[in-house]
């Protein structure tokens, strides 16, 4: 092929491997019709095995069938395949188990970084991580195992500023459907969104104490809790919801006890899922960018400068949150 083009085998290489030295456009050229012309295709498998690293990148997410994680393992893909990757997806399931065998399988495929977003990563799972010496950056949650490279949001003001809406069109106070008894205290955007909420209500002179309510994630189970407790004796004048999807579920039980919402009941979510749009009535909630989330989680796991003298450079992305407002809070 080198031959065919007039030029080295070097220069070859750095056309198929994009870099790491640039290529005269001519030659290129060349190099490309040689390619065309002697029908040439890459052996990844072969490249793999020399650079110790494949074109691949791992994501690790609690599952991928709620609206949020699926969305943003769309943006990842989207921002892995701006840089020539491709990406393998594992679910947890939420399970600490689970969560090591995808690290361990991914890591053992030489992938060229791991980006995980953590519900239950332990002490061994962290040593997993040193032991392969692997570029993992960690996106959404950071886990208090770990104190890694990591693109987070700005989950606690976000939580505030929501709650903070909702008493300011006159609730006399704000409930919070939080995590379940697993939720990590540390490093978990649910536990945040707890703590954003019990600031604004302090700020406001409010207690917190009985108004806080255990529930799963999901819309399905949230909608079971939510029936009881708008079924309740208390029923609370507003809620705020760690997750869209438990607010989609708060939602749906409240039509079914006919309890019209936001005439009787105001609802904030938190992570503005499309569906969030299309709730009845649209659901205001709490924003973040993921696309541009995903983008520097795949930057800062391809990034070349991200050890330093042999050792791992914390270096943590916050990213901004954003209110959307639409019905569901009483505005509109």
């Amino acid at each position: 092929m080198a031959r065919l083009a007039g030029t080295s085998t070097a220069v070859v290489s750095y056309v198929i491997n994009n870099g790491p030295r640039p290529v005269a456009p001519a030659t290129r050229e060349r190099v490309l019709a040689a390619i065309k012309e002697l029908g040439y295709r890459p052996d990844r498998v072969a490249q793999a095995m020399a650079s110790r690293r494949t074109d691949l990148i791992g994501l690790i997410v609690p599952d991928a069938r709620q609206p949020f994680f699926a969305e943003m393992a769309h943006a990842v893909e989207q921002a892995a395949s701006e840089r020539g990757k491709m990406v393998l997806v594992g679910n947890s399931d939420y399970i600490g188990e689970r969560e090591v065998h995808y690290l361990r399988a991914f890591l053992g495929m030489r992938v060229s970084g791991l980006i995980l977003v953590s519900h239950a990563l332990n002490d061994n799972a962290a040593a997993e991580i040193d032991a392969w010496d692997a570029r993992v950056v960690l996106l959404h949650e950071r886990p208090e195992a770990i104190d890694d490279v990591a693109v987070v949001l700005d989950d606690v003001n976000g939580a505030k500023t929501a709650v903070e809406h909702l008493l300011g069109h006159g609730y006399p106070y704000v409930a919070c459907m939080g995590g379940t008894a697993d939720t990590p205290s540390v490093g978990d955007p649910v536990s945040d969104h707890v703590e954003g909420w019990r600031q604004a209500m302090q700020e406001a002179g409010l207690p917190t104490e009985g108004r806080l309510f255990e529930a799963p994630y999901n819309r399905y189970d949230a909608y079971k809790v939510g029936l009881e407790i708008l079924a309740g004796p208390q029923r609370p004048p507003a809620i705020f919801c760690s997750t869209d999807d438990q607010a989609i579920g708060l939602l749906r039980a409240a039509r079914e006890l006919r309890i019209d919402v936001p005439g009787e009941l105001g609802v904030i979510g938190f992570d503005d899922i499309k569906e969030a749009a299309l709730a009845d009535p649209p659901m205001t909630t709490i924003a973040s960018d993921r696309s541009a989330m995903a983008r520097a989680a795949v930057d800062l796991v391809l990034d070349d400068g991200l050890r330093v003298a042999g050792s791992r450079r914390e270096r943590v992305k916050v990213f901004p949150s954003r209110l959307v407002v639409r019905r569901s809070c009483g505005c509109g």
